[in-house]
C-alpha cells in the first residue's frame, strides 16, 4: 500500500508578511528601553552607535540572505550549517539558536506582564504574563496567515506611536531648539571616545536580534527563495533607519546629560520615557506604556513561531524527535513544536515574574545562543560557496565575497561574545553541554535522520540555488 503523502507547511506569506514578522520581532521602538544605557556609554552619540550597529549586523544579514536563497529550508541556520559544514555542525547551529529563540518569548511575555502591572496595579505581573503567552500561542496555532494579519495591526500601532514621537520631537526642536548640539548624536557632547562607542555598539546590536527569524519561514513564503533574503536585508535596513532617527531626536531634546546618566545608572532604564514626559507630555508617556504592554506579545508571537519552525526543521533532519516534525493537516502549522515552545515559555516567564531580578536574569541569557549560531552561519557561507563550491556561477568575485564578509562577521560576533555577561556565557556553556549529550544519545540510538530532510522544493527562478 502506498504511504500517505507528507503534509507540508502552507505557503501563505508574502514579502510584506515576512517584513512584518521581522519588524515585529525586532520592535520599531526597541531602542527606547536601552537609550539611557547607550547615551551614557557613548557620551551622547547614540545615533552614531546605531549607525555602526546596523553596519555590523549587515554582515550577518548578508550571510542569511545568501544561504536562505541557496538552502530555502524552515530549519534556517541549522539547515544552512548542514549544507555548508555537515550534519553535526548543523545540529549545533540549530541547538544554540534554539537557546535564543526559547528565551526571547519568555522575556517578551514578561515585558508585557511588567508593563500591564504598572498600568493596572491590581493585575499581578505573573498573571498578565501568562495571559500574554496564551494569546500568542493561540494565534500561532491558528495559522501563520492569521498571525501575520493580526501582527500587521500591532505593527501599524507601533509605527504610529513612533511617528507621534518623531513629530512631537520636531515640534519641540522648532519651538525651543535642541538641548544639545545638532551634531552631538553623531559626535558626542564632548570628545568622541571610540572605546565608549564600541562598548555601546555591543549593547545596541542586541536590539536587532530577531531579523534572522524571517529565514525560518522559508517554506511558507509565496515567492521565490530570493524573497526571504530580500526581506531580511530590507528589514535590517529599515529597522536601522528607524533606530537612528528616534535616538537622534531623543538625544537632541533630552535635558539630562550623558554624564548624569553615567553617574546614575538607576535612571538609565527609564531615560527615554523621561525624555518623552519632559519634552512632549505625560499623556504621551502613558500612551507609550500602553503600547509597550501589548507590543511584546507580538514579538513573542514571532519568536515562538520561529523556534517552532526551527524545531520542525531539525526534527525532519533527525536531530530531534520525529513528532516535532509533524504538521497539523488543518492549520498547516507544526502544532507539537508550538506547544513545546509554549510550555517552555510559560515555565520560564512565570518563574521570572515571581523573582525580584527575573527580568535581568532572563535578558542576560538571550544573546549567547544567537551569537554562536551566527558564527556557524558565517562558517556555512564559506563552506558552501568556497570549500564545496556549490554553485555553477562560482566566480572569483563570488568566492572572495563569501570569504571576506563572513570573516568580518565572525570577528564582530567574537568581539560581542567577549563582552557578554558571565551568567550568559555560563548558561550558554551549559546549554551546549546538554546539546552534546543529546547529539551523542541520538547518534548511539541510531536516530541519524535523512540528509534531504524531506522538505518540499521552494518556488524559485532557475538561478536561485546556483547564485550567491
Amino acid at each position: 500500500m502506498a504511504s500517505e503523502a507528507p503534509i507540508h507547511l502552507r505557503r501563505t506569506l508574502s514579502v510584506k508578511d515576512l517584513i512584518v514578522y521581522g519588524l515585529l520581532f525586532i520592535g520599531p521602538t526597541a531602542p527606547m528601553g536601552v537609550f539611557g544605557v547607550l547615551d551614557a556609554k557613548s557620551g551622547g552619540a547614540t545615533a552614531l552607535v546605531f549607525v555602526v550597529a546596523t553596519v555590523a549586523m549587515g554582515f550577518t544579514a548578508w550571510s542569511y540572505a545568501r544561504m536562505s536563497r541557496a538552502v530555502p529550508r524552515a530549519g534556517s541556520v541549522s539547515a544552512y550549517a548542514t549544507a555548508g559544514l555537515g550534519r553535526w555542525p548543523g545540529f549545533f547551529a540549530g541547538w544554540m539558536a534554539g537557546l535564543d529563540y526559547l528565551f526571547i518569548p519568555a522575556v517578551a511575555a514578561l515585558f508585557t506582564g511588567i508593563a500591564t502591572h504598572s498600568l493596572v496595579s491590581g493585575v499581578p505581573t505573573w498573571l498578565a504574563t501568562g495571559v500574554g503567552i496564551i494569546v500568542f500561542t493561540a494565534l500561532n496555532l491558528a495559522g501563520v496567515g492569521i498571525a501575520a494579519r493580526v501582527g500587521m495591526i500591532m505593527l501599524v500601532i507601533e509605527v504610529v506611536v513612533l511617528a507621534m514621537f518623531i513629530v512631537g520631537a520636531i515640534v519641540v526642536l522648532v519651538h525651543d531648539g535642541p538641548s544639545r548640539g545638532w551634531l552631538s548624536p553623531l559626535a558626542s557632547t564632548s570628545n568622541l571616545a571610540i572605546g565608549g562607542v564600541l562598548g555601546a555598539v555591543s549593547v545596541a546590536v542586541l536590539s536587532f536580534l530577531g531579523f534572522d527569524a524571517i529565514a525560518t519561514f522559508a517554506e511558507e513564503n509565496t515567492g521565490s527563495s530570493r524573497q526571504v533574503g530580500r526581506a531580511v536585508l530590507f528589514c535590517l535596513a529599515l529597522a536601522g533607519l528607524l533606530f537612528v532617527a528616534q535616538t537622534y531626536l531623543a538625544d537632541l531634546v533630552s535635558d539630562v546629560s550623558p554624564q548624569h546618566l553615567a553617574a546614575h545608572p538607576d535612571e538609565q532604564g527609564t531615560a527615554f520615557y523621561t525624555v518623552i514626559r519632559h519634552a512632549i507630555g505625560g499623556w504621551f508617556g502613558t500612551t507609550v506604556s500602553a503600547v509597550k504592554a501589548v507590543g511584546p506579545v507580538f514579538s513573542a508571537l514571532v519568536a515562538q513561531a520561529a523556534v517552532s519552525r526551527l524545531m520542525y526543521g531539525m526534527a525532519r533532519q533527525g536531530h530531534l524527535p520525529s513528532w516535532l516534525g509533524r504538521v497539523n493537516p488543518r492549520t498547516r502549522t507544526p502544532r507539537a513544536a508550538i506547544l513545546v515552545s509554549a510550555a517552555a515559555t510559560l515555565i520560564l516567564a512565570i518563574w521570572a515574574a515571581t523573582q525580584p531580578n527575573g527580568l535581568d536574569t532572563l535578558s542576560s541569557m538571550v544573546t549567547v545562543g544567537a551569537l554562536v549560531a551566527f558564527v556557524l552561519l558565517h562558517a556555512s557561507v564559506f563552506g558552501y560557496f568556497v570549500v564545496r563550491r556549490e554553485t555553477r556561477a562560482g566566480s572569483a568575485g563570488v568566492r572572495t565575497a563569501a570569504t571576506v564578509v563572513p570573516a568580518l562577521g565572525v570577528a564582530i560576533i567574537i568581539a560581542l561574545l567577549i563582552k557578554a555577561s558571565h551568567l550568559a556565557l555560563v548558561v550558554g556553556a551549559c546549554w551546549l553541554a546538554v546539546g552534546i549529550a543529546v547529539a551523542v544519545a541520538r547518534y548511539v540510538t541510531g536516530h541519524r535522520g535523512d540528509p534531504s530532510d524531506g522538505a518540499p522544493s521552494a518556488p524559485s527562478d532557475e538561478t536561485d540555488a546556483r547564485t550567491p
